[in-house]
């Protein structure tokens, strides 16, 4: 069977090594300094980026229980650092739908910290949404983080997304987003700590123009943004769903922060998708600094085209903005992934993945169940009716133990490779580990139950598959007795 699963194989390197050159000059090598957009393949929406001491961090939404970070001393590195689980959460009250990631440095109670705010609910529903932080124990945007608690105001216990701090005279301001009736508003709290609101909220921004109605009636994903003595808010405006999700912008005008009069809403909106680019529904952003610290950036997520939905096919992409007369920030139009743009001023990275369209993919169908194929659900594999989402793609890449088996590689989390683990099969990140590249390389075989399909035999576990037992995704031993079932439900058909 070696030459089949070399036929698996070969293809996936002639991609992977062809996607290391620009489309349009495709004998020349990736310039240092340049970059093209995205900065990854999938799943990055609301990026949240930060260049902090010699290294770039970018955290994105994973809609699951757990809260993930990359790191890279380059921009374009980003592409393909690992993603490293920072937080995982199994409390019910709290445990799934993580959203809208970010992290601030903050001189707390506990000093100088790094507070990492997100989104979170239960399982099963998108309705108990809440806005929770962690702290870290040092300096590291890496961490290690613990559970800090849940950010509220008594009063109004309610649905509460998109949370993010602004500091402005000398008092810590938390901002987030709720439902009243049938408009999705901005609300201002003061803080008395980084995890502890003072007081009540405050509106501060309700859709009001046609513009912050596409779709829904959607005010979200509050930033705040200072420039030479004055502060701005960015936001998120009309239904993510569509192309036409969008920036607004709010100026301080002076006087209160938590009256909505303090605040002048920009009557045309800020950043917005652009036809001739090909950049659609581009929002929910975060800003940072190039490594000299002479240029302004955005990053924000976007789709390619006008049926992208609000789903892990986000991308993140990231460009220079600069600044008007007037002191009020100039984003630009977004810009195309067809554009090679400089990288950050004293950053000189090389582009590791100029076109993460040359990287492909595979469904797995499954044999034993009509319609349904294998994917993963907050870290669990399965086989499910989702064949179309992200979950259910993977890469089939050259085995982490032997280059001539397969590891499966998640598409939506890149790095995250089916494993098995007490034998019960996972999708789980790779720690380097010998034990981990064991369990996540897999023989490809002759199908069990049809020799025109495949199953997959574990590398370190001899004579078991990947298969089902009891409904669940298991390492399953397959023997002479086994029966019909059991083969069945360890055989699928690879589609790409």
């Amino acid at each position: 069977m070696k030459n089949q699963i070399k036929l698996l194989v070969v293809p996936l390197l002639l991609l992977i090594t062809t996607s290391a050159v620009y489309p349009q000059e495709a004998t020349q090598e990736p310039e240092p300094g340049m970059l093209r957009n995205p900065l990854n393949a999938n799943s990055g929406a609301d990026p949240w980026l930060t260049y902090y001491e010699g290294n770039y961090y970018l955290a994105t939404t994973t809609g699951s229980s757990i809260l993930v970070m990359r790191q890279s001393p380059t921009l374009a590195g980003l592409k393909t650092a690992p993603i490293m689980q920072i937080y995982a959460e199994t409390d019910p009250s709290r445990c799934c739908n993580m959203w809208a990631p970010e992290f601030h440095l903050l001189d707390g109670p506990n000093g100088l910290r790094w507070y990492y705010y997100y989104s979170a609910g239960t399982s099963g529903t998108l309705d108990n949404q809440r806005s929770h932080v962690l702290e870290s124990a040092g300096t590291d945007p890496m961490g290690p983080y613990t559970y800090k608690g849940r950010l509220f105001d008594p009063q109004n216990d309610v649905w509460s997304i998109d949370g993010s701090v602004l500091q402005l005279n000398d008092a810590l301001y938390f901002l987030f987003s709720s439902w009243v009736d049938e408009e999705q508003q901005l609300f201002i709290a003061p803080m008395s700590d980084p995890w502890t609101l003072s007081g009540s909220r405050h509106l501060l921004s309700r859709p009001e123009y046609d513009w912050e109605r596409v779709g829904l009636n959607v005010n979200e994903g509050p930033v705040a943004l200072q420039h030479d003595d004055q502060t701005f808010i960015i936001y998120s405006a009309s239904y993510c769903v569509t192309p036409d999700y969008k920036l607004g912008m709010l100026t301080y005008n002076g006087g209160d922060p938590l009256d909505a009069e303090s605040w002048v809403k920009n009557p045309k909106p800020v950043f917005e998708r652009s036809d001739e680019n090909g950049v659609f529904g581009p929002g929910h952003n975060s800003f940072f600094t190039s490594p000299d610290g002479t240029e302004s950036w955005i990053a924000y997520h976007a789709n390619d085209t006008v049926t992208g939905a609000c789903d892990n096919g986000r991308t993140t992409r990231a460009q220079q903005f600069t600044w008007n007369e007037d002191g009020t920030p100039n984003f630009g139009t977004p810009v195309s992934i067809e554009t090679v743009i400089d990288a950050p001023s004293g950053d000189m990275g090389i582009d590791p993945r100029p076109d993460f369209e040359q990287v492909g993919a595979s469904r797995l169908r499954a044999f034993g169940l009509s319609g349904a194929y294998l994917s993963h659900m907050d870290f669990v594999v399965r086989v499910g009716f989702d064949g179309n989402s992200l979950d259910a793609r993977f890469i089939l890449a050259p085995g982490l133990a032997d280059a001539d088996a397969v590891s499966i590689e998640s598409v939506s989390f890149p790095s995250y490779y089916i494993i098995h683990r007490d034998n019960v099969i996972v999708l789980a990140p790779d720690d380097g580990s010998e034990g981990f590249h064991g369990s996540a390389t897999w023989n490809v075989r002759e199908g069990l139950a049809d020799s025109e399909w495949i199953s997959f035999e574990s590398y370190d576990v001899p004579g078991s598959y990947l298969g089902q037992k009891f409904g669940v995704m298991a390492l399953v031993a397959i023997t002479d007795a086994s029966t019909e079932r059991e083969r069945e439900d360890a055989t699928f058909f690879e589609e790409r």
